[in-house]
């Protein structure tokens, strides 16, 4: 049997075109040993060391993160289930790149997979897939350290490429594609992203349904259906723990119902409130920047040249040369409504296609696609077009549980480089035809055209920016003015910019057409150009600073206020760190924190947080700037054991609370609530030292007074096991300071099983007769015992029929070529 490798030359070249532009984007990780500095990672990173130091020390997985926000379930902090296939399967189809650089590889390797089955021809797709890989959306996330956003969208294109060929009628292979691209798009764990994909689904099916009915062929998509939906199934199973696990913990985060009346969030319903949801908005004319990138001056704050504007004026009006350098650091050249913004371009060249694929492409092919691209936009004016928006967020199912819904606009980006890159296909294989010619430009005189006029009147804007108001108060006129002028200057380089590689792509296009050039050989200069124009856009935000040597040990290492607190050898207490303590997880890295970083707190914590936390926040800092060290009154964070309180790096930052509760106490006296805001109004006004609050619609008890003698001592204290021996003088009611969550903890008093009950509004309360006990509480959520059990199965299900999936299309390849 003889197989024709000269047709899997293009796919070589293509890989090895993606492996050289990772390295060259990403040179000092393989040259340097450098990493980037990603925030967000090095946040995640402190929230899991606990964890990680578990799994290293005892050979288990730690399944409740004590180190942040008091506790909650690891979930989505850093837990590895064991029977996670499908890591190893992302890892090869990565080729085993370090993370998370094998990402922008992923991206690239999956929109040319996509353009493949879409037929378009490979070193078209090639040039396509660079488009959607080096998109900005992507290199931003990244620099971020939004790493399964950056995933999951990098994936997206290998879902739809396996739905397309099922619809073609290659069953088998749209059957494993579609399994192995969902299951590695689940598993990178962004729902947003996900449920964006969906959309991108449902609207192609929409689309192959309207079509089948028109042709009286309906009942052929039954048997497409039918191979998605086992496909769907299996990559569920792939990640059935994972999903469970978030699905049962969603219930009681910040996304599920409201307990409370009178906030933004009506009381029973679930999801997140609009303000919160719609803080992050496009203006109406902002997405423009997936066109020209300075079209709206750019990221909020970006480095200027030491000729702009600012400089010539900060020069002028008698700044030293060596001063002016820090002013041109970081300036405020964005000027829309939004309070941080990144610009996410598209890019030029691709614009300019889904302008031409617009007007070459059937019906079919288009339309859901430029349905999916007007939706996608209007969907990321979020409140600036809030009639259409705050709707979607009332009945478009799940969508409330999401924010920053400019990031909808990846739909728009992913969507014109699947329509602009089949209209190229299409136009070189039909060639110059007069109809086709006026097409080319058409779409040639609309893109460039608008951007010769954008550069041209770009003097009539008067680009005032909402940052303008925080400036005026610090800065003079002229100071504000010159930044004015430099974001006039900013939106001219770029619309020029956008004309010049428009005119250079069309150019290619036809010099390669008419065969004054070779075919091949414009249809690489096209990607080079591609490359040219994304590249050093792209590097604007991701500069060679953002790459450094072992960032996490910088960011991590002890300081003389952590290695004070570390002195302290019972390990069963808390620090509270007062500066900015609910978006730090440095301080979890260390110590056991009430404080933490994390977008998905529980329901109740953050309740805690908002009626309660802060304001004792305010309190004790204010007592501290006064010397007042008495934090008696300060009840809520004493009930949370806060022993060490943090006001800065150095060794006297650290204050002493001698009025914190203990791991568990014993209360003599019970105040009976019947609502979850009666629970919250009393935490704040009790002492709770002495009084326990408990919601006895949720958690009957009968008595109010109980023994209060006694001691209880916590004699083990892991992620998965607490226990305490406890001895009451009589019958007593114990409070625990850790945080109550209903599912997957269970107790027992010497063995036999008894009740948690919550207390405290965020506390685990349990009745303990009298005498002498050992009170056990356990960690064994069914989420991860049996769903890790169903992931393993299903994962060696997936890599099997890989294998003879794999197998039985090379031996039809193979067939083929000999016919």
């Amino acid at each position: 049997m003889k197989i024709d490798f000269g047709k899997a030359v293009p796919h070589i070249i293509a890989i090895l075109v993606f492996l050289i532009i990772t390295v060259a984007f990403f040179h000092p990780v393989f040259f340097e040993n450098k990493e980037i500095f990603q925030h967000d990672i090095l946040q995640g990173q402190g929230a899991a060391q606990s964890l990680k130091e578990y799994r290293s020390k005892s050979g288990e997985e730690g399944l409740w993160a004590e180190n942040i926000f008091s506790g909650m379930p690891a979930y989505l902090v850093g837990m590895v289930y064991s029977g996670d296939i499908v890591v190893h399967l992302q890892s090869a189809y990565s080729l085993w790149l370090p993370h998370p650089v094998r990402i922008l590889f992923m991206s690239f390797l999956s929109f040319y997979i996509l353009l493949l089955s879409f037929g378009v021809r490979p070193y078209v797709a090639m040039a396509g897939a660079l488009a959607f890989g080096l998109t900005s959306f992507q290199i931003i996330s990244l620099g971020a350290g939004h790493n399964s956003k950056a995933a999951a969208i990098a994936i997206m294109p290998l879902v739809l490429a396996g739905v397309h060929l099922a619809f073609k009628g290659k069953f088998n292979l749209g059957f494993i594609i579609t399994a192995l691209g969902l299951a590695m798009e689940i598993r990178v764990n962004h729902l947003q992203i996900t449920y964006y994909l969906l959309i991108i689904c449902v609207g192609y099916g929409l689309s192959e349904l309207i079509y089948k009915a028109k042709g009286g062929e309906i009942k052929s998509i039954i048997k497409p259906m039918t191979y998605l939906v086992l496909a769907a199934i299996l990559a569920v199973g792939t990640n059935f723990g994972r999903l469970w696990g978030i699905y049962e913990y969603s219930q009681h985060s910040i996304r599920g119902k409201s307990e409370l009346s009178g906030g933004d969030v009506p009381q029973g319903e679930s999801g997140l409130d609009k303000a919160y949801a719609f803080e992050f908005s496009n203006g109406i004319m902002e997405p423009m920047v997936l066109f020209i990138p300075n079209f709206f001056g750019g990221s909020s704050f970006q480095e200027l040249d030491r000729d702009s504007n600012l400089a010539n004026s900060l020069l002028r009006n008698g700044l030293q040369p060596q001063q002016i350098g820090q002013h041109l650091d970081s300036v405020p050249t964005y000027w829309g409504d939004q309070r941080l913004s990144a610009p996410y371009y598209a890019g030029a060249i691709t614009i300019f296609l889904f302008a031409l694929g617009l007007l070459l492409l059937e019906g079919r092919m288009k339309w859901w696609l430029l349905g999916l691209i007007t939706f996608s936009i209007m969907m990321s004016w979020g409140s600036s077009f809030s009639s259409f928006n705050y709707a979607l967020f009332d009945y478009l199912p799940g969508y409330n549980k999401f924010r920053s819904v400019t990031f909808s606009i990846i739909i728009a980006i992913f969507c014109m480089g699947l329509l602009g890159f089949q209209g190229l296909d299409k136009l070189l294989s039909e060639g110059l035809t007069k109809p086709n010619q006026r097409k080319l430009l058409i779409a040639l005189g609309t893109t460039a055209g608008f951007a010769l006029i954008a550069a041209i009147f770009a003097g009539v804007g008067r680009y005032e920016g909402s940052v303008d108001l925080q400036l005026a108060a610090s800065v003079p006129d002229w100071y504000i003015n010159a930044i004015r002028l430099d974001r006039e200057a900013l939106l001219r380089g770029d619309a020029f910019r956008s004309f010049m590689f428009v005119m250079l792509a069309a150019s290619a296009i036809w010099l390669g057409i008419k065969n004054i050039i070779p075919l091949k050989f414009a249809i690489l200069g096209l990607a080079l150009l591609i490359v040219a124009d994304m590249f050093f856009v792209d590097k604007r935000y991701l500069k060679e600073d953002a790459f450094r040597r072992n960032p996490a040990r910088q960011f991590f290492s002890a300081n003389e206020a952590d290695r004070t607190i570390l002195q302290d050898t019972d390990p069963n207490y808390r620090v509270f760190n007062l500066i900015n303590p609910f978006n730090d997880a440095r301080t979890s890295y260390h110590h056991r924190s009430i404080g933490g970083y994390h977008g998905a707190k529980m329901k109740r914590y953050q309740d805690l947080i908002e009626r309660c936390l802060s304001v004792e926040q305010q309190e004790i800092m204010q007592m501290v700037q006064s010397r007042d060290f008495s934090f008696y009154s300060q009840d809520v964070i004493n009930m949370l054991d806060a022993r060490y309180f943090i006001a800065g790096p150095n060794k006297g930052h650290v204050i002493p609370n001698e009025y914190a509760n203990g791991p568990a106490w014993f209360v003599p006296k019970i105040k009976k609530v019947n609502n979850a805001d009666e629970e919250i109004e009393a935490i704040g006004n009790a002492n709770t030292k002495t009084i326990a609050i408990v919601d006895v619609s949720k958690f009957p008890v009968e008595k109010e007074d109980y023994f209060s003698g006694g001691t209880i001592e916590v004699v083990k204290n892991e992620p998965n096991q607490i226990v305490y021996e406890i001895d009451a003088a009589g019958e007593s009611f114990a409070l625990f300071s850790q945080i109550y969550y209903p599912e997957g903890w269970t107790a027992t008093i010497d063995g036999v099983n008894t009740e948690i009950l919550r207390a405290n509004y965020v506390l685990r309360a349990m009745l303990i007769p009298e005498g002498k006990h050992t009170v056990e509480f356990n960690f064994e959520p069914a989420s991860y015992t049996i769903g890790n059990t169903v992931m393993l199965i299903c994962g060696v299900l997936l890599v099997l029929l890989i294998v003879v999936i794999g197998l039985l299309e090379i031996k039809k390849l193979q067939s083929d070529i000999q016919q």
